[in-house]
């Protein structure tokens, strides 16, 4: 199931990027479930993320690892993928896209992901849908004003 959203922003795109560290990490992470950082390397290939998920009953840990990163004239980006993933998911990519637009940006979060069920993906999609939308006023806050 692939999930992509758009925010557009007033910040020069490299600026925009180079705020993609464990602060704006933090400034991201949805009201529920809590997150713990736990591991928080960078954005670069190699550098691993890891959190533990805490939902009030129980933990889960996910840790994703960055695969990727690419910086042009026109654009920036970091992959991260799943390696441990808290049930019922099976796999996770996300790219984390900052694109040049005039003067500003637009910050792209492209999900692809799979429980390996169908079905199950689709009914996941309006919570992941949901968790991160929550992203964009977060980052018209931060990244609104030039």
């Amino acid at each position: 199931m692939r999930l992509h959203l758009k925010t557009t922003v007033q910040q020069d795109f490299r600026h925009v990027f180079d705020a993609f560290d464990e602060k704006l990490f933090l400034a991201l992470s949805p009201p529920y479930p809590r997150l713990k950082l736990l591991r928080f390397d960078g954005s670069a290939p190699g550098d691993i993320v890891a959190v533990e998920m805490l939902t009030g009953f129980s933990r889960h840990c996910w840790t994703s690892l960055i695969t990727e990163r690419e910086v042009t004239d026109t654009d920036a980006y970091f992959v991260d993928e799943g390696q441990e993933l808290p049930a019922p998911l099976q796999t996770w990519h996300h790219k984390h896209l900052v694109s040049k637009h005039g003067n500003g940006a637009i910050i792209h979060d492209i999900i692809t992901f799979s429980t390996g069920n169908k079905l199950l993906d689709q009914l996941l999609y309006p919570l992941m849908l949901a968790q991160f939308s929550m992203r964009k006023p977060v980052y018209k806050k931060l990244f609104g004003k030039a």
